[in-house]
């Protein structure tokens, strides 16, 4: 995977920016994911899914909203995952997690991490 950014919209309060983590390998998404920002959204966990870690890591603390469209393109990336792959999800927003319970309840390739 590669560390540059991902071709963003234009700034904007509601846009998604996805940037990687200085810290270790994964990215940290700002922004609302929407229908609009699905495209950047989409191309971001194809990434982490041809990824060869074992744990690909998403910082979302600066996501601000999520549709069920995003979702979804969430757990259906998770569960095209080969056995053992996980992807972690640091600090999502309170959405993401019920959305996950709720429509892919026992998904195992999907761990949230609150601080």
């Amino acid at each position: 995977m590669t560390d540059s950014p991902l071709p963003c919209p234009a700034p904007g309060p509601r846009s998604l920016r996805v940037r990687p983590l200085p810290e270790r390998a994964g990215r940290r998404a700002g922004g609302e994911i929407t229908l609009a920002s699905r495209p950047l959204w989409e191309r971001t966990l194809h990434l982490l899914s041809v990824s060869p870690r074992e744990v690909c890591r998403l910082e979302l603390s600066a996501v601000t909203f999520v549709d069920l469209g995003g979702v979804s393109a969430l757990a259906v990336t998770a569960q095209e995952l080969p056995a053992g792959r996980r992807i972690v999800l640091d600090r999502p927003p309170a959405a993401m997690p019920r959305l996950l319970d709720m429509f892919w309840p026992g998904l195992q390739a999907i761990d949230v991490v609150a601080r």
